[in-house]
């Protein structure tokens, strides 16, 4: 476990100062570290001090890697051992080998000097969604734990509600696909289809441990939530009123979002960012007419088998449009193949025809900086909460296309309630080059594509207008 300041201004002595002083407690992957950041980020610009404890797993993927070796890179002198598992077991399932993990850490967290209460110790520890055992910690050293939630509160709802509502039910994968179902209070139905994967069979080992991690979050002091008020008001109401926890009192909720890689900016410009190299992406984007460029990024795991790449690739060239598109390789070859080889797994000559309307990436795409530039106008995405709101407050339309996780809930929620975004029809199959083709033509010319522009508009400015002045501590 490492004990680190975030990668800006540190703050030495800031008990001394006056200053409250946090702990926070990321998970093990990229999607929850980077919001976390942002939060402490936050709290830095309201005076308060943010320390970030980062546990070294045994067995990170490289993306993962990676991202806490950019953040240990702030204090390499602070490091603490982790007790790791002697031999991780393959077989377990990815969930369960996380909370193991993160639970065999808490020793290590528990003799951080600086998680006391107390002058001179720490006001509060804050919680990543998956680092329930830390609780038992927060605990024993008297410190109020609370829980940062990156993802929405729609989602919060329901997972929340979750333990109470599975064990009366078959599992989801058992109900007709199609079938809408009223999992938690005040909640509008999702599809059986649409619930979070790894709770579909309610008898795998993922599930069971899920729902523990669900029933746990509920012990927590508050839940700081990644959204903000005007955009999930259902959800925050079934969450104040206390229908998803029956029988306990509901963890007080705080909207503290839209927190961004990048937060603080309201506005579009050129791109480019900060320090560093600039990615030759957005010179080419600096060539494009303005809202021209439809954006195609699908996370740090998302990929598609050989198959999807050629669908993809023949609706982008028969749409017409200009795009943008990150591409990995594909998921039955990545192993072999870690750089994707263009020429190959595309269509024969289809990098040429598009030569000058359209631009591959292998990998990777500065994605933050991507979407706030002037020349992209819409955003085919897969529907995590950090590439959503970087939607949201880029102002653009997206096409919603699910892959893992709670993101097949995330798209019901922006494209039926928020009615910023379209769903990319047959995702989870083969999606073919006509949907694609069909999807980019409706939100870049049809007028559905302009309702959600406008709609946008109002969105991203309520978003600036979520978190000024907000107070959780």
């Amino acid at each position: 476990m490492r004990e680190l300041q975030p990668p800006f201004k540190a703050l030495e002595n800031s008990a001394a100062m006056g200053k409250k002083t946090l702990v926070l407690y990321p998970s093990l992957v990229v999607g929850h570290l980077t919001p976390m950041v942002e939060l402490a980020k936050a709290l830095l610009r309201r005076g308060l001090a943010a320390l970030i404890a980062v546990v070294d797993p045994p067995d990170a993927d490289a993306v993962s890697a990676a991202a806490v070796a950019r953040l240990a890179a702030a204090n390499p002198d602070r490091l603490l051992p982790l007790p790791a598992p002697a031999s991780p077991d393959v077989g377990v399932h990815p969930v369960r080998r996380s909370l193991d993990t993160l639970r065999l850490a808490n020793p290590a967290l528990r003799d951080l000097r600086s998680l006391r209460a107390g002058p001179g110790g720490v006001d509060a520890l804050l919680l990543d969604m998956f680092c329930v055992d830390a609780l038992d910690v927060a605990a024993e050293l008297a410190v109020p734990a609370y829980f940062f939630f990156p993802s929405a509160a729609s989602d919060l709802a329901v997972f929340l509600n979750l333990p109470y509502f599975y064990p009366t039910v078959p599992s989801f994968r058992e109900m007709v696909r199609d079938a809408p179902v009223r999992c938690c209070p005040g909640m509008p139905p999702i599809r059986a289809a649409d619930m979070l994967q790894t709770v579909q069979d309610k008898e795998s080992e993922a599930a069971k441990v899920r729902l523990y991690q669900f029933k746990r979050m509920a012990e927590g002091a508050g839940i700081l939530v990644n959204t903000f008020d005007w955009l999930e008001p259902t959800a925050l109401k079934a969450l104040h009123t206390g229908v998803c926890v029956p029988g306990r009192l509901t963890p007080r909720v705080y909207c503290i979002g839209p927190l961004v890689n990048g937060s603080n900016r309201g506005q579009s410009g050129g791109g480019g960012g900060g320090g560093g190299e600039r990615h030759e992406c957005l010179a080419w984007l600096d060539a494009q007419p303005k809202r021209g460029v439809v954006f195609l990024c699908f996370g740090s795991m998302g990929a598609f088998s050989a198959a999807q790449l050629q669908e993809i690739a023949r609706g982008l060239e028969s749409s017409g449009h200009r795009f943008l598109w990150a591409v990995r390789s594909p998921r039955e070859e990545q192993s072999q193949f870690p750089e994707p080889d263009l020429e190959r797994q595309l269509p024969a000559g289809f990098i040429e025809r598009t030569k000058g309307r359209g631009m591959v990436v292998k990998n990777w795409a500065p994605q933050s900086e991507v979407v706030q530039h002037e020349a992209v106008a819409s955003f085919v995405t897969h529907c995590g909460w950090n590439s959503t709101l970087e939607a949201i407050t880029a102002g653009l339309p997206m096409i919603c296309w699910p892959l893992y996780a709670e993101q097949s809930m995330n798209k019901v929620f922006l494209v039926e309630e928020m009615k910023i975004a379209v769903e990319m029809e047959g995702y989870g199959e083969l999606v073919k080059a006509e949907e694609v083709k069909a999807k980019v033509r409706l939100v870049m010319d049809a007028e559905e594509g302009k309702t959600l522009r406008e709609r946008l508009v109002v969105t991203k400015e309520m978003a600036f207008g979520g978190y000024q002045g907000r107070r959780v501590f």
